[in-house]
């Protein structure tokens, strides 16, 4: 089974695959990860993409597509995959669906977690996590029992990301409806396409992904 998984910056994406990953024993695929892999190893592709980087230029689609290719004919994606973060544009979408129908294969579902900017906003901006293990919290979804004392290690030092506020939060926002959402349409139209509420409980999320994945 391939899956795309697809949702603004804070939606859940990464949770859900991870969960998916470990129930249907399929691989989740961020293509940073994948790049880095490729240029470390010294693959054609990562020579390829070194060259581009060290030039500072972005990479082509046709070197991702390319690394993609490769990193799916590895013995751990014979049950399927998740792509999390590809495509992002309406041209590697159709270059994926290329690449794919020369393997022999096909996307399944993909897979929209739909989400409230506002709601997300707050959740994002609350985030915070002990400084020690690393275990998070939320200023009003998730408090320690204790004030100021972590439930899992009793640390009392607390870190927030510097890219968890607002103004960082609405530009990503703005980015991924600007880049990435116009890519949904293209899935529309060839029926693959479903939405999962992902403001839900993390618990009902994946109720609905699934039911996506067993139709």
């Amino acid at each position: 089974m391939i899956i795309i998984l697809f949702g603004p910056p804070g939606a859940g994406k990464g949770t859900q695959a991870q969960r998916i990953e470990k129930e249907r024993g399929l691989v989740q695929l961020s293509t940073g990860d994948m790049l880095r892999a490729a240029v470390g190893a010294g693959t054609d592709m990562g020579k390829r993409a070194k060259e581009k980087m060290d030039a500072g230029q972005l990479v082509s689609d046709d070197i991702v597509i390319g690394i993609i290719s490769d990193r799916i004919r590895e013995d751990d994606c014979r049950n399927g995959f998740i792509l999390d973060g590809f495509p992002r544009t309406v041209a590697q979408a159709e270059a994926l669906d290329v690449m794919l129908k020369e393997q022999g294969l096909k996307l399944d579902h993909v897979v929209e977690m739909r989400v409230d900017d506002k709601v997300l906003a707050d959740r994002i901006a609350g985030r915070y996590s002990c400084a020690k293990c690393n275990e998070g919290y939320h200023d009003t979804a998730k408090k320690p029992k204790a004030e100021g004392v972590c439930d899992v290690c009793g640390g009392t030092e607390f870190t927030r990301r510097k890219d968890d506020n607002r103004e960082t939060v609405a530009k990503r926002l703005e980015a991924y409806y600007a880049d990435t959402a116009p890519v949904l349409p293209y899935y529309e139209k060839s029926g693959i396409l479903s939405v999962v509420d992902g403001m839900a409980a993390i618990s009902e999320v994946a109720a609905q992904i699934d039911a996506v994945l067993a139709a």
